[in-house]
């Protein structure tokens, strides 16, 4: 069974920095996209930030240029570095993957999440 695990959240000032890393983990052939998705209270999901296999990256408006997607495909991993944080990028943060594994099945794979909190 394939899982993903979240860690890295926390409690910041605002200015301050985090970084996120999902592992991925169980039988798992290969990853295609991975990213990071974003829940605040009372607000729907949103997209943060994805990467390709290939290393193609996307961002929402909102994080571009205080937000890096990196992946080390070796460890199954996707990590999201944080910087310049501020109060509105409070909310729980979500890994997700579309990953290929038992009898060649693409299924799409959600972490159970990780909080970030930034106080101002």
């Amino acid at each position: 069974q394939v899982r993903l695990v979240e860690s890295g959240g926390g409690l910041v000032q605002a200015g301050g920095s985090l970084r996120l890393s999902c592992a991925a983990s169980g039988l798992i052939l290969s990853i295609n996209n991975m990213g990071w998705y974003r829940q605040a209270p009372g607000k729907q999901r949103e997209l943060v930030a994805t990467i390709t296999s290939g290393g193609t990256t996307t961002y929402a408006d909102s994080v571009k240029g205080r937000f890096t997607i990196s992946r080390d495909s070796a460890k199954n991993t996707v990590y999201l570095q944080m910087i310049s944080l501020k109060p509105e990028d409070t909310a729980v943060y979500y890994c997700n993957a579309d990953i290929i594994g038992s009898f060649f099945s693409l299924k799409d794979y959600w972490g159970q999440g990780t909080q970030v909190t930034v106080s101002s």
